[in-house]
């Protein structure tokens, strides 16, 4: 089902790994994690590309070990197959690293030991809707463009894949729409996988969280969308639709959305969609793969208005933010649920921004293929969250300069 583009493990390295030799052979490799902040930074994403490391060798790897070196202590990490060719091609790990300074580590690689198993921080995963209420586990599924769109939205258990944190999760609609929705939790946990998006009152008096967004005809937090005629348009009369978990956990979560054949326009696009998320983070990086878009077509994102006491800005630096209040089961509206959602387009591929009634959109135009944006949600649930629109947007600018100027990876 996947889409093949070149080196398509390239589209979500976090970590910049600058290399002193092309012909690195060593088992054991260290790497100094260097923050140029002024602030200390939590769980900061290290993404290594074994292919680059461990050169010929590397398809016959079989377990990674990342160690802290002045402290001796085993980080967690996790071995990703990226193009499904049964062989690993990164490492991912997350640290933390003080304001101006570096953390050296060493990556041990085996070729006869199994990876260790970790703590899961992360999660995701589909299931099928299942009469008997079984509801099994799938790792990917492609749909037929033919099929009316709430066939394949009803056909999913939770209606597409979902993925989450210790703080927030998400799923994103397996149909034409591909909207991003969010679950908030009061305390820091990992209950997707119990709940399914569909919170009982029990779930809630537990502490379990629940849906917190009504997303409707809007971009809801961060969903991807055509832009055409100055209007936002949804992943329509395509040939092919499909979805897939690349990675579960323990350390990061990666989700594909594959669009083949989307009549866009007056052109055919083959997309693929990645959304990437790490272990301590509310936070999802978006990777947009095209083949065959025209040079001038534009697309867009951003987030939505709440639908009471929404408060938000857009700049034209391509960051995005609002915060307020929403009723996202109609059928229960005592439920009210605050939302704050944020999303950032780096200036590569930033075209203009606009407001409209339902949204903040960021307009994007992909260069060369390509586009890349981050979106970021917090829920007024969380016990140790954020209280006011204001603490919410000063974290969002934070943010961006963190994304802006991030920690580079360099080879000792």
């Amino acid at each position: 089902m996947s889409l093949t583009f070149l080196n398509p493990h390239k589209a979500i390295a976090i970590g910049v790994v600058i290399a002193t030799s092309a012909t690195i052979s060593a088992q054991t490799l260290t790497f100094d994690i260097q923050n140029p902040g002024n602030e200390s930074r939590k769980d900061v994403p290290v993404v290594l590309d074994l292919h680059e490391l461990y050169k010929a060798d590397a398809p016959r790897l079989t377990s990674v070990t990342i160690t802290d070196v002045s402290t001796k202590a085993e980080i967690a990490s996790q071995l990703d197959d990226l193009d499904g060719d049964l062989c690993f091609d990164e490492v991912a790990f997350t640290i933390d690293v003080p304001a101006q300074s570096a953390v050296r580590v060493e990556c041990k690689a085996s070729y006869d030991e199994p990876q260790r198993q970790y703590t899961p921080r992360v999660n995701a995963f589909m299931k099928v809707w299942d009469r008997k209420y079984r509801y099994p586990y799938i790792n990917s599924i492609e749909y037929k463009g033919c099929n009316e769109p709430l066939a394949t939205y009803d056909a999913i258990y939770g209606h597409g894949a979902q993925w989450e944190s210790e703080l927030v999760g998400f799923r994103i609609y397996i149909d034409h729409r591909q909207s991003i929705d969010l679950y908030g939790k009061p305390t820091p946990q990992l209950v997707l996988d119990q709940t399914n998006f569909y919170s009982t009152r029990d779930d809630l008096a537990a502490g379990r969280g629940e849906d917190i967004l009504f997303v409707g005809a809007s971009v809801g937090a961060g969903s991807f969308r055509g832009y055409l005629e100055g209007q936002p348009t949804y992943v329509d009369s395509v040939k092919a639709r499909g979805q897939r978990v690349i990675a579960a956990g323990p350390v990061r979560t990666i989700v594909e959305v594959t669009d083949r054949g989307w009549h866009y326009g007056s052109t055919d696009i083959e997309m693929r969609q990645l959304y990437t998320m790490y272990a301590g983070h509310r936070d999802v990086q978006v990777d947009v793969q095209m083949r065959g878009q025209d040079a001038e077509q534009l697309f867009c994102t951003g987030v939505q208005k709440l639908e009471s006491d929404n408060t938000g800005f857009l700049q034209e630096d391509g960051l995005a933010g609002s915060w307020g209040q929403n009723i996202p089961d109609k059928a229960n509206m005592d439920l009210v649920e605050g939302v704050g959602m944020g999303v950032y387009v780096p200036a590569p591929y930033l075209h203009s921004i606009k407001e409209d009634s339902l949204n903040y959109l960021t307009i994007i135009k992909p260069l060369s293929g390509s586009i890349r944006y981050h979106l970021a949600v917090c829920a007024w649930m969380e016990q140790a969250g954020f209280k006011s629109s204001e603490e919410w947007f000063q974290w969002l600018h934070r943010w961006q300069d963190e994304l802006q100027q991030p920690c580079t990876v360099v080879l000792h």
